[in-house]
């Protein structure tokens, strides 16, 4: 047998085409697993529907808290100051003794124009008595007519002397009085303006402190034109309905929560102020507690008809721009709308919207940030107020987002 050797030439020419076949290979296997880049999934909103209910359609006004009185007191009479009966601040009652100033020289002026008194109708009881006499005499041509006249004149004299002398006792009583000054009505008093012992009166009205009634307690604020006129309508009530027909007010300071203290309208300006173009109107308002003091602002709401229905909003749903008011809303094709709306009154934490929505759509209430209009959302429906079942009713394309276990 011939025996046929391979030639190295040929088994070095193989090796070069087995290289290539590999690294074909390993290139088919990275293509198939290449990376291909995936969109992100639109972001998750909450939405609902707005809230139907009925409200009362409200003003509101920023106005001012006066006291129902307010009293200097001053003292009528000179003398010195015995005694301060109150402490600065404390309520007193109608009548209550206050301040005491020296009566002694007042005592004594009484004393005095009383003993006058009895002075004077004895004078009148002698001229009396000898009118009476000599009229008889003159009858019996005992006495001449002079003397009757002259005892006529003493008698008219003396009766006017009495009248004089017991209204000289009454002024003495007047300013005995005066030595005592008491609250004119039930309210709190402010601090004392003077100390015992002092000098008062000396040739003034010295102010000795000053009163204030605050229960009830007066607020008064100013209406515009436009407001004025939509409330008082067509035709005003006259003075008698409006005695009768009390308008009511809420008021709330700026500390608290809603309008807690509730009164009614009770007198209204006669004309406008030319220059802001307002009209001043009154609230009385029942402050037992006296935490409502003169001076404080006040918030002022009052309502302008009967409850009807609305549509309600959050309040952190609404946004607002160069344009005005606006909330989201999400489309049957989950994209986000700018829907311009025209606001009413706050009630709790909800704003009332008088334009713009229909009540069948589904306003974005969290994640606004996400909210972009023009772009697509993943809705889901607020736990707070799922999606009515009604087929009438569409509503964004999202099943209602479940509670959390």
């Amino acid at each position: 047998m011939v025996e046929v050797n391979q030639s190295p030439f040929r088994c070095r020419s193989r090796a070069p085409k087995m290289a290539i076949a590999a690294a074909l290979l390993v290139m088919a296997l990275a293509c198939g697993d290449r990376n291909t880049y995936a969109p992100p999934p639109p972001p998750k909103v909450t939405v609902s529907q707005p809230l139907k209910k009925p409200v009362t359609d409200y003003l509101e006004f920023t106005g001012n808290a006066v006291a129902l009185n307010t009293v200097q007191l001053r003292a009528r009479v000179e003398g010195f100051l015995e005694k301060v009966l109150f402490q600065d601040g404390d309520p007193v009652k109608k009548g209550q003794l206050l301040f005491l100033i020296q009566q002694d020289t007042y005592k004594a002026q009484l004393q005095k124009a009383e003993a006058s008194v009895l002075a004077e109708k004895a004078q009148l009881e002698h001229a009396s008595t000898e009118f009476a006499r000599y009229s008889r005499l003159v009858k019996q041509d005992a006495a001449a007519q002079t003397d009757v006249d002259r005892w006529h004149y003493e008698r008219d004299s003396r009766r006017a002397a009495v009248i004089a002398a017991e209204a000289q006792v009454i002024l003495a009583k007047l300013n005995l009085s005066y030595t005592q000054v008491t609250a004119p009505f039930n309210g709190r008093m402010g601090r004392h303006l003077k100390d015992p012992g002092a000098l008062v009166g000396g040739g003034e009205k010295t102010l000795l402190a000053e009163i204030n009634q605050i229960d009830p307690i007066y607020v008064y604020f100013s209406i515009n034109e436009q407001d004025l006129l939509r409330v008082r309508g067509k035709k005003p009530d006259t003075a008698e309905e409006a005695r009768k027909n009390k308008h009511p007010v809420d008021v709330g300071l700026a500390d608290d929560t809603g309008y807690p203290y509730h009164g009614f309208l009770d007198f209204a300006g006669i004309s406008l102020s030319p220059t802001t173009g307002t009209l001043m109107l009154r609230a009385i308002v029942p402050n037992r507690d006296t935490v409502i003091l003169p001076g404080l602002f006040a918030r002022v709401r009052a309502p302008l008809a009967e409850e009807k229905e609305a549509l309600l909003v959050p309040e952190t749903a609404i946004g607002y721009d160069q344009i005005g008011p606006f909330v989201r809303v999400v489309n049957d094709k989950n994209v986000v709308e700018r829907r311009g709306v025209k606001l009413g009154n706050q009630v709790d934490n909800h704003r009332v919207v008088l334009e713009g929505l229909q009540g069948e759509e589904w306003v974005v209430v969290a994640g606004l940030m996400r909210a972009i209009p023009g772009r697509p959302v993943t809705p889901e429906r607020s736990a707070a107020q799922p999606g009515p079942g009604s087929a009438k009713t569409p509503g964004p394309n999202a099943a209602p987002r479940k509670a959390a276990s």
